[in-house]
């Protein structure tokens, strides 16, 4: 069997507003992670358990460093098998977060993953599509800070798998919340709010909503090739009201039919 020896990593780094301690509040803490990240169990203190949650999947591990508010890292042993492939292949992930202040309430947020591998083709392509999959989660956090610092959120994942190749399908997605460009007033199903961001291929298919009524937060729609000429969609809600928890109660089920009832062209 061949030692993991071939070094894998990611590096990213952003500008955000807020101090040190609200950073670390949105970087270190359960309710903070998921409220920009994905919906995260969180033991904050050092040596805590850790897990994010991805719809059925999930990768849980252990909290490595614990320095606040400077310092955040945490390591994933079973990473390999969101690629469907052995732990022992690979060593365990580890990811770090760096926090420094910068002059006029504002940080500078390093992240760091690593890990080692054999070489083998899909170890590179997953920290290659963590990279490009993570940077929009980051400008979340920005608009986080900006908005919401500190604010307890109720999230709300829905997905659907749809029949179709994934630019039809992403299309006709996006006519549906009649979406097409950064900045435009939208209102559909009864929220309002306006475009924030909209990235296409090679990147992510994928569009966030900054709602302002009638519950104020994020609404994340995504689009991938499953393969087989199906399309994986998804919403990911993060919603700051205590109206929230009954909003999400009531809609989230709706927003499911939503999906799934895209009438999608056959090409």
């Amino acid at each position: 069997m061949t030692t993991p020896e071939i070094p894998l990593r990611m590096e990213l780094t952003f500008a955000l507003p807020g101090t040190p301690e609200q950073v670390w509040d949105a970087i270190a803490t359960a309710n903070g992670i998921s409220s920009w990240f994905l919906p995260t169990d969180l033991d904050e203190r050092d040596d805590g358990a850790v897990c994010f949650h991805m719809g059925e999947d999930s990768s849980p591990g252990t909290v490595t460093g614990w320095d606040p508010p400077g310092r955040f890292a945490y390591v994933e042993p079973g990473w390999a098998t969101l690629s469907g492939h052995e732990p022992s292949s690979v060593t365990p992930m580890v990811t770090e977060f760096l926090v420094e202040a910068r002059p006029g309430g504002t940080c500078v947020l390093q992240v760091v993953s690593s890990a080692f591998g054999t070489g083998a083709g899909w170890e590179q392509e997953f920290f290659d599509d963590m990279e490009k999959h993570w940077v929009p989660f980051f400008d979340n956090l920005r608009l986080y800070l900006t908005h919401f610092p500190g604010q307890r959120v109720t999230s709300m994942s829905v997905a659907a798998d749809i029949p179709g190749r994934v630019d039809a399908v992403w299309s006709v997605l996006r006519q549906a919340l009649d979406a097409e460009k950064v900045g435009q007033p939208v209102d559909v199903r009864g929220l309002t709010g306006h475009v924030e961001r909209i990235s296409m291929s090679p990147g992510p298919n994928e569009l966030l909503l900054r709602l302002t009524d009638p519950v104020p937060g994020f609404l994340g729609f995504f689009a991938h090739d499953k393969g087989d000429g199906a399309t994986a969609t998804a919403i990911e809600g993060y919603l700051f009201s205590e109206d929230a928890p009954g909003f999400v109660e009531r809609e989230q089920p709706a927003w499911k039919a939503w999906l799934e009832n895209l009438t999608i062209p056959k090409v």
